[in-house]
């Protein structure tokens, strides 16, 4: 007795920000009988509530029901978490990967959102060895939001530091030359911002706030030489650019803040986790929080070279004939966060490490410029990652 063909559903979410409000959805079953032409519902409860009433009148609860949508960032994330609260299995297609498909079936160029919803229909038809977004990786988002939010606060404030440097320079160049705390230098130049005021500064006065922000460890000495450097001064003396400074420091010290702020909230999920990834020496909490958000879900991985292709740092290859790529470039088309977290933690776990220090030295004496032999050791530190993460086992250096 033949079963019932299972339904498929299409779900399209448009990337355009003129198309944000409205989804284009599409249902066929496993015979590539339409079910349900293509039809629009609106980006919110009761177009929600449209869609799983059509899904449910074209199926029954015996029935077998695959959804597919294409990933566009924050537009897709609350219809995503409708469908998975719903019970319905649910597939998050790459739209590198549906355009590809989409160009396969047509010569034509056409792009529409009704014609991508049929893409990703046939592509659930086609079997293509897509795996299911899990509860898992729904909730890893919050995860993925505060580390990428961290990135770009810290960035933000990198940004800052150099508008610091730059503006040091115009006015008091010689403090760069003084070996300071940064704090104290920051307190310094929010206080007497240049190098007049600074050489007009109450010596006393001086004195007491390098030793309250340095914690005792500038004393006279400092705050004579200091005021010393600041007489003899070739620093302009340019109000405006006092000003931008002063606002610049007050900038940094929010950011430092906020930042401070959104670690602790990463810290408390990390200890939730509690994953094997933080007791691989030189990989904090931060940088193995990152990673854990970037990659989500390491079911969705059969072996670790699936997940080093999801990082994009698989080489790419290129052969025709007689031709071969002899010197093959990363593909480089994942996640630049994830790949970002990944290079930075190999740096420090081959500092850490001995194992992985040895590996990298071993690749440079093999006459590979320092970075394609970091690119190495990043390779075996995702392949260790995957089977911590599999095993659920801590990390056990080689002794």
């Amino acid at each position: 007795m033949l079963s019932r063909p299972f339904p498929l559903l299409s779900f399209i979410l448009s990337p355009y920000n003129v198309s944000k409000d409205k989804h284009d959805c599409f249902i066929l079953n496993s015979e590539g009988e339409i079910l349900a032409d293509v039809f629009t519902i609106s980006n919110n409860l009761e177009g929600f509530s449209i869609l799983l009433e059509t899904i449910r009148s074209c199926t029954t609860l015996k029935d077998d029901i695959k959804v597919g949508l294409e990933a566009t960032g924050h537009y897709s994330y609350n219809i995503l978490g409708f469908l998975l609260d719903n019970g319905l299995t649910t597939y998050v297609m790459n739209p590198l990967r549906t355009n590809l498909y989409r160009k396969s079936l047509s010569l034509r160029k056409t792009k529409t959102d009704r014609v991508d919803a049929r893409t990703i229909a046939a592509m659930l038809l086609s079997d293509m060895g897509l795996k299911p977004y899990t509860d898992t990786a729904y909730h890893n988002e919050e995860l993925k939001s505060l580390t990428r939010y961290r990135f770009d606060k810290v960035k933000e404030r990198a940004k800052l530091k150099s508008s610091v440097s730059r503006l040091v320079c115009i006015l008091f160049p010689e403090l760069e030359g003084l070996v300071l705390h940064l704090a104290s230098v920051y307190a310094l130049l929010e206080e007497f911002s240049g190098a007049r005021q600074i050489a007009d500064a109450h010596l006393t006065r001086l004195k007491t706030l390098l030793s309250e922000t340095s914690r005792g460890r500038y004393g006279r000495d400092i705050a004579v030489e200091i005021r010393q450097a600041a007489k003899g001064s070739i620093g302009s003396t340019m109000p405006a650019k006092s000003m931008e400074l002063q606002h610049t420091i007050r900038l940094i010290r929010e950011l430092d803040a906020e930042i401070e702020e959104i670690e602790a909230a990463i810290q408390i999920m990390m200890d939730e986790l509690n994953s094997p990834i933080t007791t691989i020496p030189g990989i904090s909490y931060r940088m193995g929080a990152m990673i854990l958000a970037e990659v989500g879900d390491f079911s969705r991985f059969d072996s670790p070279d699936k997940l080093l292709a999801y990082a994009g740092m698989s080489p790419s290859t290129y052969q025709s004939g007689q031709l071969k790529n002899c010197y093959p470039h990363m593909e480089k088309r994942g996640s630049r966060y994830l790949r970002y977290a990944l290079y930075n933690a190999a740096k420090y776990v081959c500092h850490w490490d001995p194992t992985f220090a040895a590996y990298l030295a071993k690749k440079q004496a093999e006459g590979k410029h320092y970075n394609v032999a970091l690119s190495h050791a990043a390779k075996k530190l995702v392949r260790l990652i995957f089977a911590l993460e599999k095993s659920r086992q801590p990390y056990c250096p080689a002794i």
